[in-house]
């Protein structure tokens, strides 16, 4: 008999189960998906670095290291494992494209997974093993022959292998290009006896480390070992690290606040949902109790409805989850065109387990109480319909304004007010889909803002064309920016205040071909009166304008003071200063970086490789389709939750004041009237939705900004676009609903309905 009566108030509230089922199935999936996008990428990401002997410390010195040196470095106690290790950019014959030439002399430290093909060997002197991506975009083959031009220097060789490397994790030529292109750029190993063979001798510009030592302290070991300050780059300052480390904690961020507030939004719109259907089957409830059916029993059969929406809510919503995290963490997907790894197995963190489980329990614990607090009393009290409380009269009816307000206005403000649970879910929903909107759409512009102020508007340049600074003279780089009519930059790394790590950047700018923006999104024009610095070193040394910094060079023990003359937004903590300038400083530079708007630049022996402009803006074409995916995910997701949750409560809403529509309706009101306050009403609830929505999906957007992206100093930037297409799209969606509850009103059966009271 219960369970009949189950089939039956569920089919008489089906709308109200239907949305309940939806939003946990949303709330969970949104909630499971994002949780295991970033527990995947990180666990992924380390153990494949593990297994690729990732190097912890990377001593950077071009004018190469000794096998002694690396003896000195390996008998500092601390240190698991060292090496030797060389990669260089180098040009593929006859093409504009780039392969990073690599050796190693130990595969356990800064090697690579083979993926198909022969394994490696160090005595090869014609093996290459080659990233399996750019052979598979450049359609090259195991037995295939490429050839490669370095410093005048010809590298020829046969693919006997197809790799992937944790060293090129994120394969980027430099970190002027966000998203790999294998198309253009990879990478390929050579045995130490190969790269001796085309070299004549021994070079390496590195010793990669694996050490569990703190930074601090290998530091000190490194530069005692080798008695000079060596240029030491953590793992932590690599890109393959920092970026993929970073896309992990950012999805950590995103899943403690976005599928937060879904399932937020879920639970909470079950508590209210569940409590008004509990009240509506008081006289069903009581009915039982008079029946003999005992507290226990109906405390069962109605918790069961609990139960049936936490298990067909669950279960779906689960599997909505693995398939939003495949959706990101597949070789095909959004990480996939990021990342390049072997393994994209997914993995669930634990705690997602206990959520669902808290979850679940307080979704029956709900249905539990709902029920059990209308079983209090005789079967008789039960029997009585419910009688809202006494409403006392608000402040405003004791006002002039509120007589001079029409009928329909002091209505709905009369039932917002008793209905407070109810009203504040329909708010708390609104506000949520306008905060997740704004955010979401907010940082679509914002990004593009980015890249129109740091790149289209300050890169005016056709290629970038890197010299070999090691074995140029100054007549040759006056030769070829003659030549090439071309800009001048140079980088150096230093140490900044005595310690931490920075760049200087140098540049001779007489064609204006590169520009810098100011935290104002103002161009800032060079002058030689001191430096330019980044907003990040602004802030973690508190300077002004006017303040004087100290660094060295790695690899001198000279020091040099500077002034600083103004600051800039930068995508690495740097330094930058006119040539004029660091001569009066007394900084000793080489130019290695020419800019020219030539598009056709001749390969020669003084040039290492050339990067164009337009692979670096392909390249974020690919980041914003990734970004594009992301924000559609969020905004579709959040438009589908702000319909479910208003049809719900708007249902909700209907029943609760079916005898008040019915007596308006015995007193002449026709339906579109009575359509007319409950669409009002919605509409009210909506406007105080967007007032206090944007401004939260600001400070969102803002929050995201800094714990996310704070290494590429982007301003937050919101388009007069994206306040229009969130109110439309909010505004519109309470249309929608309201005209589908207003319809309803056509179904009232006033007999029926102002009889149910007597």
């Amino acid at each position: 008999m219960l369970f009949k009566k189950l089939i039956r108030t569920m089919g008489k509230y089906k709308s109200q189960f239907i949305s309940m089922v939806i939003m946990v199935v949303i709330g969970i999936g949104m909630f499971v998906g994002f949780n295991i996008e970033w527990y995947t990428l990180e666990k992924d990401v380390n153990d494949f670095l593990a297994d690729s002997g990732f190097a912890d410390y990377r001593l950077i010195d071009t004018a190469g290291y000794s096998a002694e040196d690396l003896d000195k470095i390996r008998e500092i106690e601390g240190v698991d494992n060292a090496a030797r290790y060389l990669s260089v950019n180098a040009t593929v014959k006859d093409t504009k494209k780039v392969l990073a030439v690599t050796v190693t002399e130990d595969m356990d430290v800064s090697g690579f997974t083979l993926m198909s093909g022969e394994e490696y060997d160090e005595e090869s002197k014609d093996g290459l093993w080659l990233s399996d991506r750019y052979a598979e975009e450049n359609d090259i083959s195991l037995s295939d022959t490429i050839t490669m031009e370095y410093s005048g220097i010809e590298i020829k060789g046969t693919v006997k292998g197809l790799v992937k490397s944790g060293e090129f994790l994120v394969c980027v030529p430099d970190p002027t290009q966000l998203m790999p292109d294998f198309d253009n750029y990879g990478f390929v190993y050579i045995s130490p006896r190969m790269l001796e063979d085309v070299m004549g001798r021994e070079y390496y510009s590195q010793i990669n480390v694996l050490s569990s030592m703190g930074r601090k302290d290998f530091t000190n070991a490194a530069d005692d070992a080798l008695n000079t300050t060596s240029l030491i780059v953590s793992k932590d300052d690599t890109i393959s690290y920092s970026e993929s480390m970073g896309e992990a904690e950012e999805g950590r961020t995103m899943g403690a606040i976005m599928p937060v507030i879904f399932l937020g939004i879920a639970v909470l719109t079950m508590i209210t949902t569940m409590n008004r259907i509990s009240i509506a089957e008081k006289t069903q409830i009581g009915t039982l109790k008079s029946l003999g059916f005992k507290d226990k029993r109906i405390l069962r059969h109605y918790t069961s409805y609990g139960i049936f929406i936490a298990a067909a809510g669950t279960i779906p919503g689960i599997a909505l989850g693995y398939l939003i995290g495949w959706f990101i963490m597949n070789p095909g997907g959004a990480m996939g065109t990021y990342l390049d790894m072997p393994d994209w197995s997914l993995h669930t963190p634990v705690f997602i387990w206990i959520v669902l489980a808290a979850v679940v329990l307080l979704m029956i614990l709900v249905t539990y109480l709902s029920v059990k607090n209308i079983l209090k009393g005789t079967p008789a009290e039960t029997l009585r319909p419910y009688t809202p409380k006494k409403m006392r009269k608000l402040l405003l009816e004791k006002t002039p304004v509120w007589d001079r307000m029409g009928f329909g206005t002091r209505w709905n403000l009369r039932d917002t007010f008793r209905h407070k649970a109810r009203s504040l879910m329909t708010l708390f929903g609104i506000v949520s889909c306008v905060t997740i909107l704004t955010a979401g759409l907010g940082m679509n512009d914002t990004f593009n803002a980015f890249l129109k102020e740091n790149y289209e508007d300050t890169i005016l340049y056709s290629n970038m064309i890197y010299l070999d600074a090691e074995n140029i003279t100054q007549d040759d780089v006056d030769e070829l920016s003659e030549k090439y009519d071309a800009d001048r930059g140079t980088q150096i790394s230093v140490l900044l205040n005595k310690e931490k790590t920075a760049s200087v950047e140098i540049y001779d700018l007489k064609n204006d071909l590169v520009r810098f923006m100011d935290p104002n999104s103002e161009n800032v024009e060079l002058t030689d009166d001191g430096v330019y610095a980044c907003e990040r070193l602004k802030k973690e040394f508190d300077l002004k304008e006017g303040d004087e910094l100290t660094f060295s060079p790695f690899g001198s023990d000279d020091e040099y003071k500077v002034r600083v003359a103004g600051f800039v937004r930068s995508s690495s903590e740097s330094m930058i200063m006119t040539s004029g300038y660091a001569k009066e400083a007394g900084i000793p530079f080489i130019t290695d970086i020419l800019y020219t708007k030539d598009a056709s630049v001749e390969s020669e022996s003084r040039i290492l490789n050339v990067q164009s402009k337009d692979n670096i803006l392909e390249s974020f074409d690919t980041f914003t389709q990734i970004m594009y995916m992301m924000i559609v995910l969020l905004a579709g997701a959040a438009v589908i939750l702000g319909i479910v949750v208003l049809y719900n409560l708007g249902v909700m809403s209907y029943t609760e004041r079916y005898r008040e529509m019915a007596t308006l309706k015995v007193l002449g009101f026709k339906d579109k009237k009575i359509g007319k306050l409950l669409i009002s009403q919605n509409l009210w609830m909506t406007v105080v939705g967007i007032i206090i929505g944007i401004p939260l999906g600001i400070g969102v957007l803002k929050f995201l900004l800094s714990a996310l992206a704070s290494e590429y100093e982007m301003g937050l930037v919101i388009g007069p676009a994206t306040y229009l297409i969130t109110i439309l799209l909010t505004v519109g969606m309470s249309l929608l609903v309201s005209l589908m509850i207003s319809r309803k009103n056509k179904k009232i059966d006033m007999v029926e309905a102002l009889k149910t009271a007597e």
